[in-house]
């Protein structure tokens, strides 16, 4: 992760000097202030009237509303605004040039660059209460074949040919039992894996990595991307097995897989409970794309820890935001970007925030389920 810092920083001091020219002058977002004469307050308040999205409506707020804005550690969050330029929606791609001149600025004048440029709009639904969910998300790591093995006999597919968008395809049940599905996969193999719940849980999280053992024995990492889906339905998996009477169910995937061992006979219930399947695309995995997460449905990398998967009918990508979340295991208030999202992300304050790759971020995201606010931060 810090030599994907130090790329970063890199790119943004590359940034940094193609926009500044020869000689010292101040930055050019300030330039463009007001004169010294009549300074902004400090804390612009409402601007303008609320804003209307298909999901939810944004009100807007003074920046003393947003829990936490004077302690977050900024510059953090500025990579993930640096790294959304690449690809900004309309809005924020006129204020890219400064988001790059600012990127190896002091937390105070990114800050005070916010509060100039930004206003900040608490997002609410339109009816329901004001607070939502936030779950989180990251990319786990397995070890697979590139063939079948006498332990490692699940598979991963990529998409099968006329898979056609929003027109549903197999259920997962329908996909191991029907010869004509079976026959539609066959040689879209990617790799094979030793558990299947390994597999279900690549298909939850949309990517991962693979620790790839290629049939010569030679080892390498891959990540596999998020390609399409068979169109169905998404089920969690946890709430069948709720309705199954299960109690004890607390750390996913342990808990899961040691559940199964001793009930291997519903394992194919379980899977079957969520019929919804991902298909996905291998990856080269250079240095470069190892120190950041996978492309999120924005088209850009995910910052860990910075990125949020959002419903889109609610938060456009690319979008700053506020989050807070006072939960009994986590506690954020921090900036973060809309840089994705997820099938079962709906609704107007709803987040999954991404945790990072690796086990310790799969415990993060196991363990996050707490109430959420969110402040869209919209130019003026």
């Amino acid at each position: 992760m810090k030599k994907g810092l130090q790329w970063l920083v890199g790119l943004a001091i590359v940034a940094t000097l193609a926009a500044c020219s020869t000689g010292t002058r101040q930055p050019e977002w300030r330039s463009q202030a007001p004169p010294a004469t009549t300074p902004p307050p400090r804390d612009l308040g409402p601007l303008t009237g609320s804003l209307a999205h298909p999901k939810s409506r944004w009100v807007p707020v003074a920046w003393s509303e947003l829990p936490g804005f004077n302690d977050d550690a900024l510059h953090e969050g500025w990579i993930a605004m640096i790294t959304s330029c690449a690809r900004p929606n309309a809005a924020i791609a006129p204020l890219c040039r400064e988001v790059r001149q600012l990127s190896l600025a002091e937390n105070d004048e990114q800050r005070e660059w916010m509060m100039q440029r930004l206003q900040p709009y608490r997002v609410e639904a339109y009816t329901g209460p004001t607070d939502g969910k936030l779950t989180s998300y990251y990319e786990p790591v397995f070890e697979a074949t590139r063939r079948p093995t006498a332990t490692n006999t699940y598979p991963i597919y990529q998409a099968p040919a006329g898979l056609v968008p929003k027109r549903p395809w197999f259920t997962r049940q329908e996909i191991d039992t029907l010869p004509q599905a079976q026959a539609a996969l066959r040689g879209r193999e990617i790799a094979w894996l030793a558990d299947p719940i390994d597999v279900l849980m690549l298909h939850i999280q949309g990517s991962g990595r693979l620790r790839m053992t290629e049939p010569d024995g030679s080892q390498h990492m891959v990540r596999v991307a998020f390609s399409a889906t068979n169109e169905q339905p998404y089920r969690s998996v946890q709430q069948w097995l709720i309705s199954q009477g299960v109690t004890k169910i607390s750390a996913w995937p342990d808990d899961t897989k040691q559940w199964v061992a001793q009930n291997p006979q519903r394992l194919q219930p379980l899977l079957w409970s969520n019929p919804r399947y991902v298909f996905f695309r291998e990856e080269a995995l250079s240095e470069v794309d190892a120190a950041s997460g996978p492309v999120g449905a924005q088209g850009v990398p995910l910052t860990p820890g910075r990125s949020i998967a959002v419903d889109r009918d609610s938060i456009p990508y690319g979008t700053p935001v506020w989050l807070a979340s006072p939960g009994p295991t986590f506690t954020l208030a921090k900036l973060v970007v809309a840089q994705d999202t997820g099938s079962a992300i709906v609704g107007a304050v709803r987040a999954d925030y991404f945790a990072g790759t690796g086990a310790e971020a799969g415990r993060v995201a196991a363990r996050m389920n707490q109430p959420l606010r969110l402040w869209a931060l919209w130019p003026k």
